[in-house]
């Protein structure tokens, strides 16, 4: 026993690292998209060379699926870049 009567007394743990992924939780945003296979390394190199707006990781490739990481205020900038690319390109 413990001297608290029984009771276990949960311990405190510091909030520090909730409280840092809660001011970051709304941050981020993935859009999945659907292209044609011979553009997806096309937009691959074209995102990457936006200066980090954002990631594009292929997550099927026979269907030409690709998803794209970035955050909340580089999306609209990041989105309207690559509606204007050379290519078709669906967001799902």
């Amino acid at each position: 026993m413990n001297g608290s009567g029984g009771k276990i007394k949960p311990e405190v743990v510091s909030t520090k690292d909730s409280l840092e992924n809660s001011r970051y939780e709304d941050a981020d945003v993935v859009v999945m998209a659907r292209l044609d296979r011979v553009d997806m390394q096309m937009l691959d190199k074209l995102v990457e060379g936006l200066d980090y707006l954002g990631i594009v990781t292929t997550t099927n490739k026979a269907l030409g699926e690709v998803m794209i990481q970035t955050t909340k205020d580089c999306w609209p900038d990041l989105k309207k870049a690559i509606e204007n690319m050379p290519f078709e390109i669906e967001f799902m």
